[in-house]
């Protein structure tokens, strides 16, 4: 389901513990490592989206989690013509977003990248609330840092904070995040036809391992595209 300028309706999941830190994936079989998120269904609320894909990438229940913010409107991004399916070219221009903040109420042995059988994630860690942004897609980056932004006063206290993740980046990113209405209308299009091609990040290394949480570092950067693979869902 498109909208009539050729964006998808997504859902996207910022999921802190009890320190404030986020969860943070790698995308099964690459080196790129992102938020949780998927498309909104035909029939979905945003929140019901959520939840779905709460589950469907993390293993998560509703009962593990709190909601604590969600954005205001849609933040969009557009994604490269060399990242979008032949098929799919001339119609399908991005993802809009609304992004949800969750705390994590649960013990974080209850994460389980293996609750369907077709994964999204491969490994996982918790990290800081703002997540090193230069790991994450160029074109995705502007939408990061509007959704960190906007939701990080949501974030509850903590004993002996560490403000680190109160601060915002001093880089600036010239990527424009666009906002729209959610009463916007939406026209109907194939979701056969849509589809992106996954960008692999090089310069992060960690296990491969399915389920495992890792560490991982941060070498130079750059961005290939692997010669299979599907990209946002």
């Amino acid at each position: 389901m498109l909208d009539r300028d050729g964006f998808r309706p997504n859902v996207g999941i910022i999921i802190v513990n009890h320190r404030n830190q986020v969860f943070w994936g790698k995308r099964i079989r690459s080196h790129s490592w992102q938020f949780p998120q998927g498309g909104i269904d035909k029939g979905e609320s945003p929140e019901q989206a959520m939840f779905r894909e709460l589950h469907e990438e993390v293993g998560l229940m509703p009962d593990h989690v709190r909601i604590l913010a969600r954005t205001r409107d849609w933040l969009r991004y557009e994604v490269p013509d060399r990242y979008i399916r032949r098929d799919a070219r001339g119609h399908y221009k991005g993802q809009k977003q609304i992004w949800f903040l969750l705390q994590l109420v649960a013990q974080d042995w209850h994460l389980n990248l293996r609750a369907t059988n077709h994964p999204e994630f491969d490994a996982w860690r918790w990290n800081d609330f703002w997540i090193p942004l230069e790991v994450v897609v160029e074109f995705k980056r502007g939408v990061y840092e509007a959704a960190l932004s906007e939701l990080q006063r949501f974030l509850p206290p903590i004993e002996n904070n560490n403000q680190s993740h109160r601060s915002r980046p001093s880089r600036e990113f010239s990527q424009r995040v666009r906002h729209s209405s959610l009463d916007e209308k939406s026209a109907e299009v194939s979701i056969a036809a849509e589809g992106e091609t996954p960008p692999l990040q090089a310069g992060l290394s960690s296990s491969h391992t399915l389920g495992v949480r890792v560490p991982y570092t941060l070498s130079h950067h750059n961005t290939e595209v692997p010669p299979d693979g599907s990209f946002e869902h």
